[in-house]
């Protein structure tokens, strides 16, 4: 579940991000005409994001449906904003003398299309491209962001949301005891307990976990299921996994100390209100916990992946792996 991420922040970076793009497209057996699509849209995300931003980055990552696969473009910026989103989507319409085509045209050819701006803040645009899109809908909208320490190929953390049934799911975020391969490893093998064993409790899942990860680094882990009939939240932690439950005001859920794989002092199980509309929100420790969702107007109601991406943009920790997971019922 890991991004690609790509600084956008001059002209050749255009063409670069294109040829990622359309390599991740022909690995996903896009048709030619369906790599031209994400050629376009790409090179008109990334050509926006020279144009008009600062602190730009280009995030790509698969995303899966089924049995379907496609391609997710998220774009984030901490450029001037905008006043008029909807003035900005209209064709013709201009600030740097083009002739006004780009988000229009970005929001044609996408299968799906978000954008969230605020003035003086920045910019986060969101399209998702599939060689075939899916045909039944999901009761449950789910967006992450998961970035490696600059400094490491791959991403210590993992993340995962496992169907269960109509109406049930598991969200699971696992952060391995420091970075690269080896916290990749106890990630990854937290992850893959939870999908041997999806059934049963967060806590038994968890109870598993530790017994698995014996041989690893160890890693901090949250695992929430969501029952959207009952509209409760079932949660347990342990380590520094932050999660939280946004409706029209932020509650914060209850983690333990201790790392799964070595020390666990206390577990206990949770449950929350989950109405319908709420979101989850779960996050690793490289990102800071000062966010407020209400500092942001609107952002709520926008795609989880905007959401992941946001916060990312504005709380992460240079100093480590990233990850925030948004689910919304």
């Amino acid at each position: 579940m890991q991004n690609t991420l790509i600084s956008v922040t001059e002209t050749s970076q255009v063409g670069e991000a294109r040829r990622m793009a359309m390599a991740i497209a022909s690995q996903l057996k896009f048709t030619e005409t369906e790599r031209g699509r994400v050629g376009i849209v790409v090179t008109e995300i990334a050509g926006n994001l020279v144009k008009h931003a600062t602190d730009s980055e280009l995030l790509l990552r698969i995303i899966r449906f089924n049995d379907r696969e496609g391609l997710e473009i998220l774009a984030l910026d901490k450029g001037a904003g905008m006043d008029n989103v909807s003035e900005c989507l209209r064709d013709g319409f201009s600030t740097g003398g083009t002739p006004g085509t780009g988000l229009g045209a970005i929001s044609r050819l996408a299968d799906f299309f978000d954008i969230y701006s605020l003035p003086a803040i920045g910019t986060a645009v969101m399209a998702h491209l599939w060689a075939t899109p899916p045909k039944n809908a999901t009761d449950l909208k789910v967006g992450g962001v998961n970035i490696a320490l600059a400094s490491e190929e791959v991403c210590g953390d993992d993340w995962a949301v496992i169907t269960i049934e109509t109406g049930r799911h598991l969200v699971i975020v696992a952060d391995g005891l420091g970075h690269g391969e080896l916290a990749r490893e106890a990630s990854n093998a937290a992850i893959s307990v939870a999908k041997e064993h999806y059934r049963c409790c967060p806590k038994e899942i968890l109870e598993l976990m530790h017994k698995a990860l014996r041989s690893t680094r160890g890693a901090a882990v949250a695992i929430s299921l969501l029952d959207l009939e009952r509209q409760l939240a079932h949660f347990v932690g342990v380590g520094n996994i932050a999660g939280s439950i946004v409706t029209s005001v932020s509650r914060s859920m209850v983690s333990y100390n201790g790392i799964v794989g070595h020390q666990i002092r206390k577990l206990q199980e949770f449950t929350y209100p989950f109405p319908l509309g709420a979101t989850l929100i779960l996050s690793s420790d490289g990102l800071a916990t000062g966010w407020k969702i209400d500092r942001y107007p609107g952002l709520i109601t926008k795609h989880p992946s905007l959401i992941a991406g946001v916060l990312y943009r504005d709380f992460k920790r240079l100093r480590d792996d990233v990850t925030v997971v948004a689910v919304r019922a």
